[in-house]
């Protein structure tokens, strides 16, 4: 599914993502995989919102974790690192949860506050 970023300087990033519909795809998430493209990345949609916490459980390559509100503003991005099982909260409650490649949000200059626009 296409999914787009909008930063607040009025520039816009495409991604690809998989969605994380199902509780056992959402157990899944990008666990055992050894590789993300720039381009691409899985969306959690939580229907109704709610907090969030993730960990690195059997996934092999680091993510951003992007918090995303109800609104579809970016709460808060944290950087997750391969196999390490720290809790990871949303600190507030999240429409969504989306992951990219790790570092990818600095690269692209995305921060919280960014607008993420994907049909739900």
């Amino acid at each position: 599914m296409p999914l787009t970023i909008r930063t607040a300087d009025g520039k816009s990033h495409s991604f690809t993502v998989e969605v994380a519909r199902t509780t056992e795809q959402q157990a899944q998430g990008l666990m055992n995989r050894e590789e993300l493209a720039p381009d691409r990345g899985m969306i959690f949609p939580y229907e109704p919102p709610r907090d969030a916490s993730f960990w690195m459980r059997n996934t092999l390559i680091p993510l951003d974790i992007i918090f995303v509100r109800p609104d579809g503003t970016i709460a808060r991005i944290a950087n997750a690192i391969p196999l390490d099982e720290t809790p990871i909260p949303s600190l507030e409650p999240v429409g969504a949860v989306l992951e990219l490649a790790g570092g990818r949000s600095a690269e692209l200059g995305i921060k919280p506050g960014d607008k993420v626009v994907w049909n739900r």
